[in-house]
């Protein structure tokens, strides 16, 4: 199928799916046309387009159909918002006396948002971008005001270093640094690896990790139904704080699957999990539901006013308030471990939390090494040869 034919078929994909936004070709790439809200006066819609700056090609028809798909959402459930499609104010706008730092960040930044792949969610870049790299990379550029230092091994580990050694700070800065590095083509010290110190899950985190027994005696502690069922979702679906108000939860109606989907505007964008363990979906009354609409605490989830760190706050000042042991993300970490020691495979737990394999390989390496070792052990003592 050529692309020509291709663009005519999605758009009329789009149009007996009842969504009225069009993939539009405009040169050699495609944008998102149809009615939007103004960017003044938001009560206001008037045909407008996004750019997309996709290949007019069979892969980015594919994404461009994504990206609509994405923005309907948003537009019926009043999350729109034009942030999220037209790149935010210049990091090279701070006040800056060392120009040429501040202009190689912001060729990073562009290339950071290019890069479909990192993932498959607007708000999802812009959120990891915020959180996860502008406050490292504002540092880089508030150091180099104060120095005469070029955007170097030498700055890179000087900023590295002001951070506190075991942290997990330091550690998510040097990977923003190593990511700004690759692009910029500097070479890190051969210990860098090192500097950015051994912190890390399996060796700290996990041994405080909730057993069951202490999860099931936490959820009893919640007096609000809204917010046990945000605890007992988060135990049972092993998912992120913000994820809960991201979810489609009509698979938990009387009939349903119980396989919950994972809304593509999140961090890491759309994914099902499956529940482990599956009784937990009638211990902690999640299922038979007869409507899913009022079922969540009523706090603001509209990303046009809010942020998914803040909503992700909300969630943790609540096991703060009922004083819960341990953290949400404890409950996730638990999840992804329960799923290990039953032997669902790294590649689909993974896909099931949202992140790569080798990002689910590193974090829970103790617990994967000590399943395989097992299944390595049973195997040969089922032979005899031991």
């Amino acid at each position: 199928m050529d692309e020509n034919q291709k663009l005519i078929d999605i758009n009329h994909e789009l149009e007996e799916k009842g969504i009225n936004l069009r993939i539009e070709k405009r040169g050699k790439v495609l944008n998102i046309r149809g009615s939007l809200p103004d960017k003044k006066f938001h009560n206001l819609s008037k045909i407008q387009r996004i750019s997309l700056k996709l290949p007019f090609n069979i892969k980015g028809l594919e994404e461009a159909k994504k990206a609509i798909e994405l923005v309907d959402f948003q537009l019926k459930k009043n999350q729109f918002s034009w942030s999220h499609w037209i790149k935010e104010k210049s990091i090279s706008s701070i006040k800056t006396n060392n120009s040429v730092v501040s202009n190689e960040i912001e060729g990073f930044k562009k290339h950071f948002f290019a890069d479909t792949s990192r993932s498959k969610s607007q708000a999802g870049m812009l959120s990891t971008w915020q959180s996860a790299y502008k406050p490292y990379l504002n540092r880089l550029i508030g150091v180099s005001n104060k120095s005469t230092h070029k955007l170097n091994e030498e700055l890179l580990v000087k900023i590295l270093l002001s951070y506190k050694e075991n942290s997990r700070s330091r550690q998510q800065c040097g990977i923003v640094l190593s990511a700004l590095a690759k692009h910029l083509k500097v070479e890190l010290p051969e210990n860098w690896k090192q500097l950015q110190s051994g912190y890390g899950i399996h060796e700290s985190n996990f041994r405080a990790l909730p057993s069951d027994e202490e999860i099931i005696n936490s959820f009893q502690l919640i007096p609000n139904p809204k917010w046990r069922f945000v605890f007992g979702l988060m135990a049972t679906y092993g998912l992120r704080n913000h994820e809960v108000f991201f979810s489609d939860l009509s698979c938990l109606k009387k009939g349903g699957d119980k396989i919950l989907r994972v809304f593509p505007n999140t961090k890491t964008g759309e994914h099902q999990v499956w529940p482990f363990h599956p009784e937990w979906v009638g211990f902690f009354q999640l299922d038979n539901k007869t409507d899913t609409f009022d079922l969540l605490p009523d706090i603001k989830t509209d990303l046009k006013q809010t942020t998914l760190q803040h909503i992700g706050r909300r969630v943790s000042e609540q096991f703060k308030r009922y004083k819960i042991s341990f953290t949400p993300y404890d409950l996730r970490h638990a999840w992804a471990v329960r799923t290990i020691l039953i032997g669902l495979p790294n590649t689909v737990a993974a896909k099931m939390m949202g992140h790569s394999v080798s990002i689910h390989t590193k974090t829970y390496h103790h617990w994967i090494t000590r399943r395989d070792q097992q299944l390595a052990v049973d195997s040969a003592l089922s032979r005899g040869k031991y």
